[in-house]
């Protein structure tokens, strides 16, 4: 198998094949969140990091006013065709989100499978976290999902799934290579293992996320002061069963509300 280093983020079509898997869940989560926990009704969405947009063409397909940002272009181009294919308007445009402003206020944006941890410092996640406080009007949602370093030895290390779609298949495994929790950094290794009738790859990446322990990201929420905590979750997308948040809690979904 030709073995290739790259930036994974630059493969959006075999990124969405497998992150695409818990689209349907994770739509239906965010719409009982919004029937729960906002005030008023949520008829305009925004995704920060919205990458190939598997979530918001379900919002746009089903009636919702969507708009999305994405640091990287080949993701963006990605989510827009999908958009122009379904006879859409092109929804994504390329950002960074923690510096961004937009021209109407939302009712509710989402983001939900990590993608806060890629900004490096404190100081970018208090901009990102001001800057949808700006975005989201009073009353509406921000609703955050990412991993904790809990206290001890994470339970979990390694990660591994599959997915396929006509001819493609793919295979992607997720490991930690080093944890330094008092500079807060995270280096974990990506690879995909990529299957089709004309060639066999497997595409390795490395990447770096910020840290946050229970109290660091309850800490950050404070200083922003505009977003209540109203409920959390795990990643099992139960609107019925929420959970409690403790020490050595790993993956929670936050439901934020702007005050």
């Amino acid at each position: 198998m030709e073995t290739i280093r790259a930036n994974l983020y630059d493969y959006p079509k075999y990124y969405d094949l497998l992150f695409g898997s818990d689209s349907q869940a994770e739509f239906a989560f965010l719409r009982a969140c919004f029937n729960r926990f906002a005030i008023g009704h949520v008829e305009r969405v925004f995704e920060p990091a919205c990458g190939t947009g598997r979530l918001l063409i379900r919002f746009a397909q089903a009636g919702y006013e969507v708009a999305g940002l994405d640091l990287n272009p080949k993701a963006v181009a990605y989510c827009n065709a999908r958009f122009v294919r379904r006879g859409l308007a092109p929804a994504a445009t390329v950002g960074d989100m923690a510096h961004f402003r937009l021209r109407r206020k939302v009712d509710a944006a989402f983001n939900t499978i990590n993608s806060f941890r890629h900004l490096p410092t404190e100081k970018a996640a208090r901009s990102h976290l001001k800057c949808i406080a700006e975005a989201v009007r009073p009353g509406g949602l921000y609703i955050l999902g990412l991993h904790l370093t809990p206290a001890g030895k994470p339970q979990c290390q390694e990660e591994q799934w599959s997915a396929r779609r006509g001819h493609l298949a793919v295979t992607s495994r997720m490991w930690t290579l080093a944890l330094d929790r008092r500079r807060r950094i995270e280096r974990v290794a990506m690879q995909f293992d990529v299957w089709t009738p004309r060639r066999q790859v497997r595409l390795l990446d490395e990447m770096t996320f910020r840290t946050y322990t229970r109290e660091q990201m309850a800490r950050l929420l404070r200083t922003v002061g505009t977003l209540e905590v109203l409920e959390t979750y795990d990643f099992a997308y139960q609107i019925d069963c929420p959970i409690d948040v403790d020490r050595y809690t790993e993956d929670v979904v936050y439901v934020l509300r702007r005050r």
